[in-house]
């Protein structure tokens, strides 16, 4: 199949009311893909969304927070994201600014399991989740790329430790204050 032809995945919204006109996988989140960068959490929070229904762990690593991409296990984010019949995405809320660098998204992501034969389990679920982005500026240059805090991520980071994300403050004062 190709994605470039049809609705973008983050575009299905199972719980919603009215059906607008959706934007193609060209047009929504495959520039983002390709270049590993998006505007807002949001935006963000979309690609990653299709990122696993398209079935592109490598895409889910790099936008991850830095400091946590080693700790990801490639091949069981792999593995789950083949074994998920998705559904469809709701975002509930984007509060875009929660202090100076860090946003966060509320979505539902709607899926159905499948059995070990490869047929759908059962009824469709949600997956609600509060998730915590973080804006972090590029040592090298003006750029800023907006990453996802993994709190599923064992790390161990001492309160007074410099911020994972690299901003230069302490990590209880950055990034700490949210994972």
């Amino acid at each position: 199949m190709q994605p470039s032809l049809h609705t973008c995945p983050c575009q299905i919204n199972p719980s919603a009311e009215t059906v607008n006109t959706a934007l193609s996988y060209q047009d929504c989140c495959q520039p983002y893909h390709e270049s590993l960068t998006a505007p807002d959490a949001e935006r963000l929070m979309r690609s990653r969304y299709s990122a696993f229904v398209l079935i592109k762990p490598e895409y889910l690593v790099k936008t991850t927070v830095p400091a946590q991409q080693g700790l990801l296990d490639v091949q069981a984010i792999k593995s789950w994201a083949k074994e998920t019949d998705w559904a469809g995405l709701e975002i509930v809320e984007h509060t875009p600014k929660l202090g100076k660098r860090h946003a966060q998204v509320e979505f539902k992501a709607y899926f159905n399991t499948k059995d070990n034969a490869g047929n759908l389990a059962g009824k469709i679920q949600a997956h609600h989740e509060l998730s915590i982005f973080v804006n972090v500026k590029d040592k090298n240059s003006d750029d800023a790329h907006w990453y996802f805090l993994d709190p599923t991520v064992a790390m161990t980071v001492t309160q007074k430790q410099p911020c994972i994300c690299g901003s230069g403050e302490k990590f209880k004062r950055c990034c700490g204050a949210y994972i």
